[in-house]
């Protein structure tokens, strides 16, 4: 049953997003930012708690709501929200991990993610703040915050990495909303060249990453 409700919210989430960027690309941009912008701080709040469950349940697609946040709120509503996201819910991974180990996680995210969580979490995050800095600033954020809670990294070690790998890895991809949906040409380089930079980084965090594992083995 659980993994019933979690297929059918995994399902539900990548088809609303698929509906929402198809009325972008076919009504355009303003009439939808007009709609959000009625709604008020219930849009906002939707963005966060949408972000929240694709943190806490890793299948689903959560770089997808960067984008859809700088397209819907511009880039720099959106990238409060978004960091306030991250923030909240990448500690609440984190500290469910810690708190309560590894068989209540496995139940919640599932066999395939928790293969992930456990090879994070054999990378000695603890005491290696530059290391977790750079897994959490890579599209693997949420498995690393379950990594680092279960692999022992304590509340303060983990809360600082976390807090510089929000505000430099968030900033490229929700520009990147803004900059394709508004049509900002210096927006949207600026982001493409933030997102090649967290590319390079992620490729060298997970190149030195693989070689302290295989040296501990």
């Amino acid at each position: 049953m659980l993994r019933l409700r979690r297929f059918l919210l995994i399902a539900a989430s990548i088809a609303g997003l698929a509906v929402l960027f198809h009325l972008i690309q076919v009504h355009g941009l303003e009439p939808l930012r007009n709609q959000v912008e009625r709604l008020g701080v219930w849009a906002p709040l939707g963005i966060v708690l949408l972000r929240g469950i694709s943190i806490l349940l890793p299948a689903l697609p959560s770089t997808a709501y960067s984008l859809l946040a700088g397209a819907l709120l511009g880039f720099q509503t959106g990238f409060i929200v978004i960091v306030i996201a991250d923030l909240l819910f990448c500690q609440t991974a984190f500290l469910l991990a810690r708190s309560y180990g590894r068989e209540p996680i496995k139940r919640l995210v599932g066999n395939q993610a928790m293969a992930k969580v456990e090879g994070f979490s054999r990378h000695q995050l603890e005491g290696n703040p530059f290391l977790l800095t750079g897994l959490l600033m890579t599209g693997l954020f949420d498995f690393v915050s379950y990594a680092a809670g279960l692999g022992g990294t304590s509340w303060r070690g983990f809360s600082l990495p976390l807090l510089v790998s929000v505000l430099l890895s968030d900033a490229p991809i929700v520009a990147l909303g803004a900059g394709i949906f508004s049509g900002g040409k210096l927006l949207l380089g600026a982001a493409l060249l933030g997102v090649f930079a967290l590319a390079l980084i992620a490729g060298v965090v997970k190149q030195r990453a693989r070689r302290q594992a295989e040296s501990a083995s």
